[in-house]
């Protein structure tokens, strides 16, 4: 191994797995560069969620058109004693240069189901694998996650507080997307305002308050500091105590023009608290200010709160969200379907996969509600709304992207076409998805190519 590597900008190329390139390396050598199709697809889900929902497409397109080994990049390769001059000469002209069919962002997606396939020549279409699942897995994790969450809150605000316990700087950020995507009104992460124009929300810490001799000094600081956005931290100490601090200090910043947005619980029984502060504000005639919870919140807990009565009128979700603390990850793959005209199946035991390009095709009730799929070959003729659909032609995008906005609103659509069952917290009986007689013709067809 080289001793002193130069630096490397990440995520580059290199941002793979060692046996990308060493497999890549043997297609090459074999002139093994006919098409090849893979899909990515989620196996069957925990108990505990009832649907997944699609996210990372537009990041996937990204690193895809932007996909190429700098100089020095190779450079380092070539000090492995891996890799021949030949290869390396190959990978300094390599682009993704293949087509990418995909479900949207924000669609709700079952077991098998592939969410995007991509098909170009072997060596491309094997490079990519590592970085694809990277990308679709996390944000698609966290937005399934984020969905359950949309759903508990029954309209209530929900703010990503979660970027300090995230996996990472990139996770942090994709999270604050994947979850913005799934129903949350906004994040905490700036950086996530300002590269993917999510609206941002933040009150303060308590070392806020701790940093003032007195609490009541600590709000008017703050509210005159920030006139536009006062909504303050009050279970630093005595969170019925500040709350009536906050009742007397009202009127002064009113008569300076600042109003009080709403106050902020972190701790303790969220619900009591609450009851008691909405109390107090109500009779100091704080009735419109609004009372946020957050700490450790999860999905359920969410559920809770509001079940109880308990007058809250927005959560900010940060670590259980994040690092979607009760399903850490999701059983996803990217599998090689058919190379050089051929099917390709896996027929590993609890892994086998069904061969070649497939669409998923979605039936809905009268009343709006889907209540079927079909997994067929693509180009049959099936029932409903099919979605997948082509996003990439030649290594370049088909037409611009929707904005966030526009792919959030259309996963919040697509949240109300699921049943009742799939959008409860609990766990439902699987979805129907039919597996067409073509796909399992197909399937035995690569079985004998395989000798099988």
């Amino acid at each position: 191994m080289p001793h002193d590597p130069p630096y490397l900008p990440a995520p580059g190329a290199l941002l793979t797995d060692l046996y990308q390139l060493t497999m890549l390396q043997g297609y090459v050598e074999r002139d093994m560069l006919d098409g090849a199709v893979f899909e990515f697809f989620a196996r069957k889900p925990p108990a505990c969620r009832n649907f997944y929902l699609a996210a990372g497409l537009e990041q996937v397109l990204d690193y895809l058109e932007q996909l190429h080994f700098t100089q020095a990049e190779l450079d380092w390769l070539s000090g492995l004693g891996l890799f021949r001059p030949t290869f390396l000469d190959y990978l300094a002209g390599l682009r993704f240069s293949g087509e990418v069919q995909a479900m949207a962002e924000g669609t709700p997606f079952f077991a098998d189901e592939p969410v995007l396939r991509v098909v170009a020549p072997l060596p491309e279409a094997q490079l990519v694998e590592s970085r694809l699942i990277n990308l679709l897995h996390f944000q698609t994790l966290i937005a399934s996650k984020a969905a359950r969450l949309t759903l508990a809150a029954s309209g209530r605000p929900l703010v990503d507080f979660g970027l300090r316990r995230a996996h990472g700087a990139e996770a942090g950020l994709l999270a604050a997307r994947a979850s913005y995507l799934a129903g949350f009104q906004a994040s905490a992460t700036v950086l996530a305002g300002a590269q993917f124009g999510i609206p941002l929300a933040g009150t303060m810490a308590h070392s806020f308050v701790q940093a003032h001799l007195d609490e009541a000094e600590a709000f008017e600081h703050f509210a005159r500091s920030l006139p536009q956005s006062v909504v303050l931290l009050i279970d630093t100490y005595d969170t019925e105590a500040a709350a009536r601090k906050v009742v007397e200090l009202a009127p002064r910043l009113a008569a300076a023009g600042i109003r009080v947005q709403g106050v902020r619980l972190d701790s303790g029984d969220l619900g009591e608290h609450a009851r008691r502060v909405r109390a107090i504000l109500d009779r100091g005639g704080l009735g419109d200010a609004t009372v946020f919870a957050s700490g450790n919140l999860d999905e359920y807990e969410v559920r809770r709160l509001l079940a109880e009565g308990a007058p809250i009128d927005g959560f900010g979700v940060g670590t259980r969200l994040d690092t979607s603390s009760d399903v850490p990850y999701l059983d996803c793959v990217y599998k090689l379907q058919e190379y050089a005209g051929q099917p390709r199946r896996k027929r590993s035991e609890g892994k086998s996969t069904w061969p070649g390009r497939k669409q998923v095709w979605r039936r809905y009730d009268d009343s709006g509600h889907c209540r079927g799929d079909s997994l067929m070959l693509e180009g049959e003729a099936g029932e409903g709304q099919a979605l997948i659909r082509p996003v990439m032609c030649d290594g370049r995008r088909l037409a611009p992207s929707p904005s966030l906005q526009e792919v959030r609103a259309y996963a919040l659509r697509q949240l109300d076409t699921l049943p009742a069952a799939l959008r409860a917290l609990e766990p439902a009986p699987p979805y129907p998805v039919a597996v067409s007689e073509a796909l399992r013709d197909l399937a035995e067809r690569a079985d004998r190519l395989a000798g099988l």
